[in-house]
């Protein structure tokens, strides 16, 4: 796999944090983990359902930093099987692009384009232990998400990305 740690980049003139991986598995097998209801939680913070559309409602349920376990919505800003995915997650972006690689293979690129520039540190640490997830599952390792137990701290790459150069200072999730 290339870039385990995510990257600070700009997208579209927006502060982001990015990773890149590759897979030996098809695109079509990481595009089910990332948009297959029943595979989501096993990788990402919430749980989500949306409608395959741009245009689209997406809601997200389950995650315990969400407050009093409230459901979010948001919209489907790119939907194109097996290749784009990507909605707002409250004032963030999630972007997903899958890409054929090597022989047989998917190269993987999520990017949370931030609502603020200071949500980096976090949001990168939040992602990596994401990514660790979905890396296990993919590996045929499922967990239960990135809050359980048995998941990556997500404090101490908090600390490594702040130790980088990330910009910090956003507030940090209780736990």
């Amino acid at each position: 796999m290339s870039e385990n740690r995510g990257r600070f980049v700009r997208f579209e003139g927006r502060p982001a944090v990015r990773f890149v991986r590759e897979y030996a598995h098809p695109v079509e097998r990481v595009w089910r983990a990332v948009t297959d209801p029943a595979e989501v939680p096993t990788w990402f913070p919430s749980s989500y359902v949306f409608e395959p559309e741009v245009g689209g409602v997406i809601v997200f349920s389950g995650d315990p930093h969400l407050a009093g376990g409230e459901e979010l919505r948001g919209e489907v800003l790119a939907y194109d099987p097996p290749r784009e995915f990507a909605f707002t997650w409250g004032d963030n972006e999630i972007r997903m692009l899958l890409e054929p690689w090597g022989a047989g293979g998917c190269r993987f690129t999520m990017t949370d384009v931030l609502g603020h520039e200071n949500e980096a540190s976090r949001n990168a640490a939040g992602t990596d232990a994401c990514m660790t997830m979905l890396d296990r599952l993919l590996a045929g390792r499922p967990g239960d998400g990135p809050n359980a137990p048995g998941a990556p701290d997500w404090h101490p790459l908090y600390d490594s990305y702040r130790a980088e150069g990330f910009p910090d200072g956003a507030a940090l999730p209780s736990g």
